[in-house]
Parts: C-alpha cells; structure tokens; sequence
C-alpha cells in the first residue's frame, strides 16, 4: 500500500480547518481587518515551499520523506529551519486560521503540526542521521527543527 504523503496531510487538514470553521465556529477571535494578516502567512508559506522545492532540485535529492537523500541542504530557508516545507504548508494552513478568525478554524494547523512530527519528521531525521552522520547532528544542534 502506498504511503500518504505531507501534501495530502496538508491539504486534508486544510479542509478541516474550513470545515470546523463552518460548522462549530467557537468563538470569533480575529475579525476584520486584522484577520487579513493571514494572507501575509499564506505568502509566506508559499515562498517557503517553492523556495526549499527549488533547492531540493538544484541539489539533485529527494523531497520525498520516505527515500534516501543525496544531500545535505543547509543554505537558503534550511540555514533557520531543517523542515522549511513543512513549515510553509504550517503557515499556509495558520493564514487561512487567521483569514476564517475562529478557534476552530486553527484545529487544522493544530493536526497538521502533530501529524508532520508523529508520521514524518522523526523518521526522516533518522534517515538524515544515518546518511550523513556528524555533519547532521552538527546541522541539527544549530537549525531549530521548525523556527
């Protein structure tokens, strides 16, 4: 059986998060016009993502978090974060939490943030961990796993 990937993650807790929103909206806690801000997020997410994507393939390894590595990138967002990707799709799933404004609509970047360090993470710093040894753990103590 094939393994569910991050983006399927992203975008199931995404839908959550409109979903909840609509149907047990519990109390509005950013309203209008500071609930704009979240467009600022999902800018910000996006750029994160297709900036680390970028490197990923001018690195010539792999995105994929079941498969091994051929390098260690360190420069462009990963110089503040070991898991920029994960961090854009977290702000893009925190923007629409701040456009919709309501507790509820955050249960989605709330499960999308546990989901990537149950299912994801752990392993891939394992993978991490063993490819490239000391110049990982060095990179490790460092980078701060999300920001």
């Amino acid at each position: 059986m094939k393994k569910i990937m991050p983006p399927t993650y992203f975008f199931i807790c995404l839908v959550i998060a409109v979903l909840v929103h609509f149907i047990l909206p519990i109390i509005q806690l950013i309203n209008y016009p500071l609930n704009w801000s979240g467009l600022l997020f999902i800018l910000a997410g996006g750029v994160l993502n297709i900036w680390a994507d970028r490197l990923f393939k001018k690195n010539n390894t792999t995105v994929k978090p079941d498969e091994t590595p051929t390098s260690l990138i360190k420069n462009g967002p990963f110089r503040f974060s070991r898991n920029p990707m994960y961090l854009g799709m977290e702000f893009l799933v925190i923007g629409v939490g701040l456009i919709l404004g309501s507790v509820t609509s955050f249960v989605g970047a709330v499960l999308f943030f546990v989901a990537m360090e149950i299912l994801f993470i752990k392993q891939e710093e394992k993978i991490m961990a063993e490819k490239f040894g000391d110049e990982f753990n060095a990179y490790k103590k460092k980078v701060a796993r999300w920001i």
